[in-house]
């Protein structure tokens, strides 16, 4: 058979029901068939960045490999999403066509060296030569992309490639690969053993989950060790959803990007810190003072990546492994040697939930603010109210990530919000609830952006428009890059040891006024627009009683002058007298 053909039949058979993209003069050739093959849809986006955001959200919440393609002209395009991907280890199949190989080097329009592109961002970067090739780098390419550390394999396909032939025996997929993680590996058993026994050792033992706990789709195996042993458990902000938020052992999130003083100072009385599927970045440790990197605790770290256990801690028992793997072999030593213990009768946390309860009657006031412009919490709270039970919340970074994190409780444990926080690029929500709209059909998409990240996929609410879908666009508008207005506010505080004072302190973080609203009804959506309490009461039962695409724009303080639960900010804003959430 023709190799465009081939490659579509491969897809299909690694059951990939949809594909974003868009065309350029190199993907003709794979076109021309496609046009007559109905059993994948190719999702035209108006930017390659998008495409390759909606497969992340893609693949994040369907549990399967997400698929984008773009052509050569667009090659550079793709890759913010796939490097975002890479870091975050969501699987991807990234395609790219290409000039033929026999004009390289003759500066050909559109030549660029994609291969020299691709290598850093992925797991592997792939050059076919002629068609018999394709079944086997397809094949090879979802091996990769599902199994070990997960993550984004690239192929490149010249375009003349796609008249070459294929045999038809050779077109069949490996069907373990068509979902991830394709295979499990658990820790070592003698490992396993050794981190059980400093668990019952401890006196206050922590469980910290990061995002691999949600890839490897390990939630109930977390919930099962948590309450056996009666250890409470938080999360970082990439792994909310992890375990259930109104739970009796849950402390939320901890670190800078959402933890609060009650679940951070949870992590720093522990005695034991049990990481599951976390790099312990940055932004989970508030830059490794949470804990400190000379730190007396001790560490237990499972990840299924080599590289990431123990990077950055003094651990005292690795587990190099699949998590759900491991914990089911941790469960079934904890069930065979000791007995499940009685939550209530356990002073730590009778405790702990003691200090949430009080942590969240303090903060109270805020979530029924009723001051102008909305309080980002009243927002967050109501939403939380309002929003259908199968939900899936999609972060940009700022004000639209910091408060979902911190303050939306996520009630049963699973993927049910996104956060881009691997790498952080802005523009990344509303691409990637259009993804999530086609892995999760009948959910309620909701994407949370700032007008910061507006100006980068503006085009896309055509998209949107166009393909439908139960999508609720809610754009936070505070005129200006607020969360770098915050940076260089406190950020110069350090380097100057006190407020700079004289003239502007900002650089180049200011918008003119923008009418979105406008911008949207000219793509042909329902759109509204407040500013306080009783107006955002009526936008949402508008745009939650219907299952059509909508627009919100909230205006709303930036980062500076209303401090979100960022620990360094928070200490200096309460030093400076401003209002401040932590």
């Amino acid at each position: 058979m023709r190799a465009s053909n081939a490659l579509l039949q491969l897809l299909r058979e690694y059951d990939v029901k949809h594909v974003f993209g868009l065309p350029g003069e190199t993907t003709v050739n794979l076109y021309r068939d496609w046009h007559e093959f109905q059993d994948i849809v190719h999702v035209l986006t108006r930017d390659e960045r998008s495409s390759s955001f909606m497969a992340d959200g893609y693949a994040r919440t369907s549990f399967k490999p997400g698929v984008c393609e773009g052509p050569s002209v667009g090659s550079t395009h793709l890759i913010p999403g796939v490097a975002e991907a890479y870091k975050a280890s969501v699987p991807m199949i990234v395609i790219t066509t290409d000039i033929p190989l026999k004009y390289q080097g003759r500066n050909m329009l559109t030549e660029i060296d994609q291969t020299a592109l691709y290598k850093g961002v992925t797991k592997e970067t792939i050059t076919i030569t002629t068609g018999s090739e394709i079944p086997f780098v397809i094949r090879r390419a979802f091996r990769l992309a599902t199994t070990g550390r997960l993550g984004p394999v690239h192929i490149r396909i010249p375009s003349d490639v796609f008249d070459g032939e294929v045999r038809e025996n050779d077109v069949y997929a490996q069907k373990d690969f068509t979902r991830y993680p394709g295979h499990r590996s658990p820790a070592e058993l003698d490992k396993i053993s050794q981190a059980v026994s400093l668990l019952t050792k401890s006196e206050r033992p922590l469980i910290v989950c990061g995002q691999g706990v949600l890839l490897s789709q390990a939630w109930n195996e977390v919930i099962a060790v948590a309450e056996f042993l009666g250890i409470p458990v938080g999360t970082t902000t990439a792994g909310k959803g992890s375990f259930p938020e109104v739970h009796p052992l849950s402390i939320g999130v901890v670190g800078a990007r959402g933890g609060t003083r009650f679940s951070n100072k949870v992590l720093d009385d522990s005695d034991l810190l049990f990481y599951i599927g976390s790099n312990t970045d940055s932004a989970s440790t508030d830059t490794w003072t949470l804990p400190r990197l000379e730190n007396d605790k001790k560490i237990i770290h499972l990840d299924v990546s080599e590289a990431e256990a123990g990077n950055n801690y003094r651990t005292d028992v690795f587990l190099v492994g699949d998590a759900k793997a491991t914990l089911q072999a941790m469960i079934g030593i904890i069930q065979e040697k000791l007995q499940k213990k009685n939550l209530s009768e356990i002073p730590r946390l009778q405790g702990i939930m003691k200090e949430a309860e009080q942590y969240y009657s303090s903060v109270k006031d805020l979530m029924e603010s009723e001051e102008r412009p909305v309080h980002p919490m009243r927002f967050i709270r109501r939403l939380s109210e309002i929003i259908d039970q199968d939900h899936v919340i999609v972060t940009d970074p700022g004000v639209s990530a910091i408060y979902a994190s911190t303050f939306h409780k996520v009630k049963k444990p699973g993927r049910s919000i996104l956060f881009n926080y691997s790498l952080g690029a802005l523009g990344y929500a509303v691409p990637a609830s259009i993804g999530v709209r086609f892995a999760r059909p009948d959910s309620c998409v909701v994407a949370l952006t700032g007008d910061g990240s507006f100006g980068f996929c503006a085009g896309e609410l055509e998209t949107l428009s166009r393909v439908g879908g139960n999508v609720k666009v809610i754009l936070f508008n505070n005129s200006s890059f607020g969360w770098i207005r915050a940076a260089m506010r406190f950020g110069w505080m350090d380097i100057g040891g006190h407020e700079k004072t004289r003239g502007n302190m900002y650089f180049a973080t200011d918008f003119k006024d923008v009418d979105y609203v406008k911008i949207t009804e000219g793509f042909g959506l329902e759109a509204y627009r407040v500013e306080t309490h009783e107006e955002l009461e009526t936008a949402l039962k508008k745009m939650f009683n219907s299952d059509n695409p909508a627009f919100l724009e909230i205006k709303s303080e930036p980062e500076d002058r209303l401090v979100p639960p960022v620990p360094s900010w928070a200490r200096k804003a309460k030093d400076l007298g401003l209002k401040y959430v932590y």
